[in-house]
Order: structure tokens, then C-alpha cells, then sequence
């Protein structure tokens, strides 16, 4: 079978790793993919929105399956378009993929279907959102409604700050579109948890929880970023936690969408807060997270493409989906500068005896050799028995990767740690 992956990061480099040991499968393509990826499949030079040249391409080469990853394309409907032509596809279709491209949406849907979310209030009117910061409880969380790179959500500590966030993004256009309407809502506090789900609409199966790292720096400082490394599982994560979750919130979602005439096929991400009066959504994506995918999937022992296409054909009630009892540790090595302004073009040397635990997030091609292509540039991810082990390992791999301007959090795993006691 010929297998189409639309995307170009470090997860889509997780799930080609992971599809690649499906015998079934004859070639897979990747739209655009990057440098690091054409060492497991064929990389298209065809950019993951531009979903015309990505149907051509589909029709032209015969693709069998596709995979679609990336927000945007789910949100600008590439899954409807492929299965326009007889494609079938692991992702959802538009009205789905809604959910995370629209947080007043998101929100709204939540509020309707009583699932457990912050407090909030959504604005189109820059002057009306100002004021309502006036009496508002600070800190506050400010969130652009629509897709911003994951960027587009802002933790004010001040009015001032809230304020700030608010003209950026309503009147500055920050965030272009996205922040044409805002979410202002209460501020959480707890551990952070991600849960990736698969599900078809009927049935839903939680993968193995992870904990991200978004901001820049060490000890949680500097601006939020697409995520500098993930652990797995994630120690607040109990067996009580889990079950509440799936009745109050994952189960509760699914029927919601199915109440709302979008059914969710694909991968269903639930950002949670742990807070002291029980699990709240922060945020849903429509598709797997970056990089709590090269955690997760490293810890899938069912193949990955029998999972999907059970997910397409809504039966994923008859296949088994497991995890490995182990734990994952992924460091992600950045363009120093990263999120903001930084470098490319420095040569990436990445050792053939570790190339399989290392995801290409932002590299290229050049004369042959690897450059850097990109403010994330690696994903080393370690599995091991322990925690401890894995976050080792992990720094183990990220130390033998070389690039000039490279650098990347020393204390990945430690929260993680603490709770459970290591750190």
C-alpha cells in the first residue's frame, strides 16, 4: 500500500518511523517532510495547506491511505478533499477539526455539554474585552481564537499584562486572523497533563499520558514555545484521575460532537489541568501534539496502522491498542533564539548508531548533508524501564547530536521526577 503522511515535523517523523513497520505498506510519501525524514520515506516538496497539489499528487501517484497531522490542513479541510477522491484518511474532517480551530467554539461546546473547563468570557470587540479586564481576577489567561503555531496563548500575571495581550492580538494583529476574537478565562492551577485518544466517533481509547515542557527556558521561564520535550507517562496521571477523566470529560466530548453534527474521528488531544476541584480542559487539538507524539508512539506496541484504519472504518472497538508498561523521555535540541529569531543553515550531524531515536523536526537538505532548517530542530527520545533511566538516556542521545547555535533545557523530566520522588 502506498501510504501519503501531510506534514513536515518531528511528529510526522514519529508516525513514518511507526508506520514504516507495517509490512503492508510499499512506500510512503511525506508532503513536504524535510531533510531528517527522507531517510525513512519520500519527501514532497508540496507544502501541508496548499491541499489542491496535495489532492493532484494523491490521484497522480495512487496513494491508497493518508495520514494528515497538522492543524492547519485538518482545519482547512484536507481530510474532506482526500476522501472526495476516494482516499480514506486517519484525521478529521473540518467541521471536526473545528475544535481546535476555534477556541470560542471549543469553549462554547463545553460550556453547553457541561464538560469541566476553566471559567471564561469570548470577545470580537477589543474595547469591550479592556474593559472587561478592568474587574477581572488576575492572573488571567488570554487566548487568540483561532490557529497561532501554539503561540497564541498568553498567561498574564498583571492587568497590564492581560491588557497587552489583548491589543497584540485584537488590534497589532499579532497573530494575523487568529486573535480577530479572543478567550479571556480564569486562571488554573495544577499539573499539567496531555492525553492523546484515539477515536472513531463511537469508541475512544486513551493513549499513555505525557507531560510537556513549553516554555523556552529552565524552571518553566521565557516565552511558550511548540514544546521543548515530553516525558511519559505522566506521574499525576493516576488510575482515579484516568477514570474521571474518560466520564467527565473524553466520553462526555465525543457524544458532544456527535450532538453537534461534527463526529471526531482521528486523534482527539485533551490538554488537561489537575486542579484541586478535579481535571479541567485547558485546550483540545484536533490531532496528535508535538512533541508528546515522539513519547507516545515510541510506547505503542499494536501497530500503528492497523490502529488508524481501524479509526477510518469505525471499529476501533475490535482492535487491540497497547502500551508498553515503560516510560519516555524525548529533549528537543532548538536553534538557539528559538521561538523568536534565530539562525539556519549549520550543519547537523546526527551519528547512524542513534538515527532511529532521533525525530528530524527542522532540517534540510543541502549538497547531500544535513543543515538546519528550523527554530526545533531534534527530538532524542530514550525508552526505559524507569523514569530515571529514560530522561538519562535521553540527554544521552541529545549530547551526541551536533549543530553550531544548539541548545535546549537541562531540566526536562525533573517535575515529572519530584512527584514521583527521584528528582
Amino acid at each position: 500500500m502506498k501510504v501519503l503522511v501531510v506534514g513536515g515535523g518531528g511528529r510526522e517523523h514519529a508516525v513514518v518511523k511507526k508506520l514504516k513497520t507495517n509490512p503492508e505498506i510499499s512506500e510512503i510519501f511525506v508532503l513536504p517532510g524535510n531533510g531528517g525524514i527522507a531517510r525513512d520515506a519520500t519527501c514532497v516538496p508540496i507544502a501541508a495547506k496548499d491541499i489542491a497539489s496535495i489532492v493532484s499528487f494523491a490521484e497522480a501517484n495512487a496513494v491508497d491511505y493518508a495520514v494528515v497531522t497538522p492543524d492547519d490542513p485538518l482545519v482547512l479541510g484536507c481530510v474532506d478533499a482526500l476522501e472526495e477522491i476516494g482516499v480514506p484518511c486517519f484525521g478529521p474532517r473540518a467541521a471536526a477539526a473545528h475544535i481546535e480551530g476555534s477556541k470560542v467554539f471549543a469553549k462554547a461546546l463545553m460550556k453547553k455539554y457541561g464538560i469541566p473547563t476553566a471559567s471564561y468570557e469570548s470577545f470580537d470587540d477589543m474595547d469591550k474585552a479592556l474593559a472587561y479586564l478592568d474587574a477581572a481576577p488576575v492572573p488571567t489567561v488570554v487566548k487568540a481564537d483561532g490557529l497561532a503555531l501554539g503561540k497564541g496563548v498568553i498567561i498574564a500575571r498583571t492587568r497590564e499584562e492581560a491588557k497587552q495581550a489583548v491589543t497584540e492580538m485584537m488590534r497589532d494583529h499579532k497573530f494575523g486572523r487568529s486573535g480577530e476574537q479572543i478567550v479571556i478565562e480564569e486562571f488554573l492551577e495544577g499539573p499539567e497533563v496531555s492525553v492523546l485518544a484515539f477515536t472513531d466517533g463511537k469508541t475512544l481509547v486513551p493513549m499513555v499520558s505525557s507531560m510537556d515542557h513549553k516554555r523556552a527556558g529552565d524552571r518553566d521561564t521565557g516565552l511558550n514555545t511548540g514544546g521543548m520535550g515530553t516525558v511519559a507517562p505522566n506521574p499525576y496521571y493516576t488510575e482515579a484521575v484516568a477514570q474521571r477523566c474518560m466520564e467527565e470529560i473524553f466520553l462526555p466530548t465525543v457524544k458532544a460532537m456527535n450532538a453537534e453534527g461534527r463526529p471526531f474521528k482521528g486523534c482527539l488531544y485533551f490538554g488537561l489541568m489537575l486542579t484541586k476541584d478535579g481535571p479541567k480542559v485547558i485546550e483540545y487539538n484536533c490531532r496528535f501534539g508535538d512533541p508528546e507524539t515522539q513519547v507516545v508512539l515510541p510506547l505503542l506496541e499494536s501497530d500503528l496502522f492497523t490502529v488508524m484504519r481501524a479509526v477510518t472504518e469505525e471499529r476501533l472497538a475490535d482492535v487491540e491498542v497497547k502500551f508498553a508498561g515503560r516510560s519516555a523521555c524525548c529533549v528537543i535540541l532548538a536553534s538557539k533564539g528559538y521561538p523568536e529569531h534565530y539562525e539556519k543553515g549549520f550543519p547537523l550531524e546526527i551519528p547512524e548508531a542513534i538515527a532511529d531515536q532521533v525525530f528530524v523536526a527542522g532540517a534540510a537538505r543541502k549538497d547531500g548533508a544535513l543543515v538546519t532548517n528550523g527554530g526545533r530542530v531534534v527530538g532524542c527520545t530514550a525508552v526505559a524501564d524507569t523514569l530515571p533511566q529514560a530522561v538519562e538516556g535521553a540527554y544521552r542521545l541529545a549530547s551526541q547530536v551536533r549543530f553550531d547555535n544548539s541548545y535546549c533545557r537541562s531540566d526536562i523530566g525533573q517535575r515529572a521526577l519530584l512527584a514521583l520522588g527521584e528528582a
